[in-house]
């Protein structure tokens, strides 16, 4: 098992956001450390540095846990747009909203906790719903918000938009079954993931017929 987080600089009390940060931080590292089966809240608490009857002050089990650190991995991969970026044209916006910056590591762990919800999906469908609704369905919503924009602009022509982000959701953001079960295939670097991106929004604005 990994070490417990390094506390130096760390002020003597933490708000709330702070500890919860730390949990989620110790919850990724024993993940990635020991898979599924190895993240237990005692393994949590011992990562992050505290008690258990702490930990389970933020989070009530490993349901509520896992529910926690899939929206925060789905933040750090895709987030609304701003108001400034909503100025922008839509194939700007879109890339924005599409292209994946995030980090190997946050992606690692992304496909990690994907692996965690297929294998205890039968036994535990309210974390799946959950994985869904925070994970994929999030994303679609943003892009049909962006989408129901640009009707509203005149800037595309749809009368579906709902069908329209799912189109462009698994045109842009590749399935990752073959990751999932390719384990010693190398990842796609962020230029690649990036012109992948580009594509399909262009095949997508085109098809489309963007104004």
């Amino acid at each position: 098992m990994g070490r417990p987080l390094s506390r130096r600089g760390r002020p003597p009390q933490m708000t709330a956001a702070q500890r919860e940060a730390l949990i989620l931080d110790a919850a990724e590292q024993v993940l990635l450390a020991r898979g599924l089966q190895g993240l237990t809240m005692e393994r949590v608490a011992q990562c992050a540095g505290m008690s258990k009857r702490t930990l389970y002050e933020h989070f009530l089990g490993r349901e509520p846990l896992m529910a926690a650190l899939v929206t925060r991995l789905r933040g750090a991969v895709i987030q609304p747009l701003t108001p400034a970026q909503t100025a922008r044209p839509l194939a700007e916006r879109l890339h924005l909203l599409l292209d994946p910056q995030a980090e190997t590591e946050t992606c690692a762990t992304a496909l990690e906790v994907l692996r965690a919800v297929v294998a205890e999906a039968p036994q535990h469908p309210e974390l799946a719903a959950r994985f869904l609704e925070d994970g994929p369905r999030a994303v679609r919503r943003m892009i049909r918000d962006e989408l129901d924009r640009a009707v509203a602009r005149g800037e595309i022509g749809l009368t579906d938009t709902q069908a329209a982000a799912a189109l462009l959701h698994g045109m842009a953001l590749t399935c990752p079954l073959e990751a999932f079960l390719a384990t010693d295939a190398p990842a796609a670097d962020a230029a690649a993931r990036s012109a992948h991106v580009a594509r399909a929004i262009a095949v997508f604005l085109r098809g489309a017929g963007a104004l």
